[in-house]
This record gives C-alpha cells, sequence and structure tokens, in this order.
C-alpha cells in the first residue's frame, strides 16, 4: 500500500530537498534490524556527506533505483532507463537524466561502448545525492572518470569477488596479497567493503591513460596476484573459476561501474560499501556490520579512510609492465564483458564447454558455422 504520510522537507547541506512518502518502507525488518524508511534513507545518505560526495565529485553516475524499496520477490532489471521511465521490473539502472532534476545539479556526457551516448548525474553537493535518494537510488554507480575528461580515467579499481564456496573472509585474504603486490609496485591502495561478500581497492592515478590501457593493466595485475596468491582466478567464464576469488578486470572497461564508497547495497538490514583500513580489513570478518545505521556514526568518529584518496595521483606503468610481460610472454588479451563489439586483440567471446575448436584458426576468427 503506498504511504499516506505528508512530503518533508530535509536540510542536505544548505539546500531543502523534498522527501515525498517519507514512511514508505525501504528495507524491511530483518534479523539486523527494523524498517529502514524512505527517510532514513536520504537521511543517511545526507549524514555521511562528507565520504559520498568524496566518491562521487564530478563523476558521471548512474544510478540503482528500487523505487518500490528492497522488498522481498523484487528484481533488479539491467536495462537502462530513458528519462526516469523505469521498464518493467521493480529496479532498474537510471543511466540517463531523470526529469525533474533540480536545477543546481550538475551533468555530464558520456559515450557507451556501442557509440550511444548518454548525459548522466554528476553529483557535487549532497543535496543531489539527497535529491537521488529521494527519486529511490539506494546505490550509486560512478564512473572511474572525473567530467571534465571521461576518456581518460584516474581511478583503477580492483574488484575481488568470492565465487563458488570462498566466502568474504576469503576475499580479506587475498586483498592482502593485493597490498603485497601494491606495495612491491610501490602503488598505494584504498580499500573497501563491496557491502555485499567482495573487496574493492581503488587507486587513484593520474588521467594520462585510456581505458584500454587501465583495462590492460588490471589484467596485468591480477594475472600476478594469481600466481603469487592461492585461491585466486581471473578465469572471466563462470565455469572456469571454481572455489577461488575472482579478480574482475573488467570493472575497468568503459561503462562498467561499482558500488561507490559509502553506497547502500540492495540488501537487507541496508549494508553500506564502507571504506577500511587496511589493518581494519585484516581484522574483519562480518561486513554486515556496516549498515546504514552503524557507518554514520562511524564516520563521524574516527572520519573517511579514504579521506586522502585525492592527494595521491600514480602512474600506471608499474602495472603496465606486468601486462607487457605477460605478452611477451604470449598470453592474449582477456574477454571483453557481453554488450562490448568485438575489440581488437580479444580472443574469443565464447564459452568455452560451448567451443568447438575446429570451428576456430588460430587467431580466434571463425572459420565454420
Amino acid at each position: 500500500m503506498a504511504s499516506k504520510a505528508a512530503a518533508v522537507e530535509v536540510d542536505a547541506g544548505g539546500r531543502a530537498v523534498r522527501v515525498s512518502s517519507p514512511d514508505r518502507v525501504i528495507f524491511p525488518a530483518s534479523e539486523l534490524g527494523p524498517d529502514v524508511t524512505k527517510l532514513e534513507v536520504v537521511e543517511y545518505y545526507v549524514a555521511v556527506a562528507d565520504g559520498i560526495v568524496r566518491a562521487l565529485r564530478d563523476r558521471p553516475t548512474s544510478l540503482e533505483r528500487w523505487p518500490k524499496g528492497v522488498l522481498p520477490g523484487m528484481r533488479l532489471t539491467a536495462r537502462d532507463a530513458t528519462h526516469g521511465r523505469g521498464p518493467q521490473g521493480d529496479a532498474f539502472y537510471q543511466k540517463r537524466l531523470m526529469r525533474g532534476m533540480p536545477e543546481w545539479a550538475r551533468s555530464a556526457r558520456v559515450h557507451f561502448p556501442s557509440g550511444r551516448i548518454a548525459d548522466e548525474l554528476c553529483p557535487d553537493h549532497v543535496a543531489v545525492v539527497a535529491w537521488a535518494a529521494h527519486m529511490g537510488t539506494i546505490t550509486f554507480h560512478p564512473w572511474p572518470t572525473r567530467a571534465d575528461d571521461n576518456d581518460r580515467p584516474d581511478e583503477l579499481r580492483i574488484d575481488l569477488d568470492p565465487y563458488g564456496s570462498t566466502s568474504f573472509v576469503d576475499a580479506v585474504r587475498v586483498a592482502g596479497a593485493a597490498k603485497d603486490l601494491l606495495d612491491e609496485l610501490g602503488l598505494v591502495g584504498f580499500p573497501k567493503t563491496s557491502g555485499k561478500n567482495g573487496v574493492h581497492v581503488y587507486l587513484r592515478i593520474e588521467p594520462r591513460w585510456t581505458f584500454t590501457d587501465v583495462r590492460h593493466a588490471a589484467i596485468g595485475f591480477a594475472r600476478e596476484l594469481e600466481r603469487r596468491a592461492d585461491g585466486v582466478t581471473t578465469a572471466w567464464w563462470k565455469e572456469e573459476r571454481g572455489d577461488n576469488v575472482f579478480v574482475d578486470f573488467n570493472q575497468n572497461s568503459r561503462d562498467r561501474t561499482i558500488a561507490s564508497a559509502y553506497s547502500l547495497r540492495p540488501k537487507e538490514g541496508g549494508p553500506v560499501s564502507t571504506p577500511v583500513t587496511w589493518d581494519e580489513l585484516a581484522d574483519l570478518t562480518d561486513p554486515r556490520e556496516f549498515t546504514l545505521r552503524t557507518v554514520p556514526a562511524r564516520l563521524a568518529s574516527i572520519g573517511d579512510p579514504m579521506a586522502a584518496i585525492d592527494d595521491v595521483q600514480q602512474s600506471l606503468e608499474p602495472m603496465l609492465d606486468l601486462w607487457r610481460s605477460d605478452v611477451e610472454r604470449g598470453l592474449p588479451d582477456m574477454p571483453y564483458p557481453p554488450e562490448y563489439p568485438k575489440m581488437p586483440g580479444e580472443p574469443p567471446r565464447v564459452q568455452p564447454s560451448k567451443k568447438v575448436a575446429d570451428h576456430w584458426d588460430e587467431d580466434g576468427k571463425r572459420v565454420q558455422s
């Protein structure tokens, strides 16, 4: 049943943001706590203004919208929405500007792999974040670029995703190995929980390399990590991953995004993708302790562990050297995401169990249908 409560106004960094249906349940009660309302979601984002704005500032941002709430049986559709009209389904990704966007909100133009273009929300103030939350946004997915140059990422993202029987504890262990490798390369990474079972590590880099370069650097790093640490895989095809932590190098491809720091995730209890120190991460066993009800006090008490991320601009060359060494050893590129056109140097984008060897030549070109 639709909420009957009157709209309220929330002070978001000195700007008034109207919140309609403030008592609508977004996260239903669970063992992790009571109902979370739409107003509480907006108030959460206002409370973590310092962290969320740092994570999103000047970045084109896709919005993961759950306007009906994260309720049992609801599903997320991968299809993009246009001008605020969602596709059939309960939740969707908003990759284009919504109607009714406040005049003080900024946008940035992006180019998709298909060649299409779009104008996306580009947050630079907590009021923009609060307004998007009022519109049903649970999770913010920023590009690794800034609005003034959406072809040159300033961020490389290491996504450690437990697969099979592995868990968050395994992701933490692999993150420790990743830190050792980063230290050896002379690079600084900033870790955070994914808000689910994974771990993300962000590296701020100089914005002078292309998306292709950054993806290749991520592949080089991932392969070296796979060689050094047990229980790590770079296998793109799920059937080949086994019980390992997958290093998702393709999260560095154009238009592939990760939930930002301080974003809520659509799971029970309102979990948060939370920045942590390396020492904290090493001792962390249950990321569910970070929720919209605990993270604001944490941020107010200890500050943002990612506060210094914008003070660091690093060279991608140490990671690119790993990629170049693999190329010299004869290792090929890896498959791109399925929505991509065929890319130069890419191996056959065919699930291994469905591939008939006689139908492909040594260059990966199909020779028989």
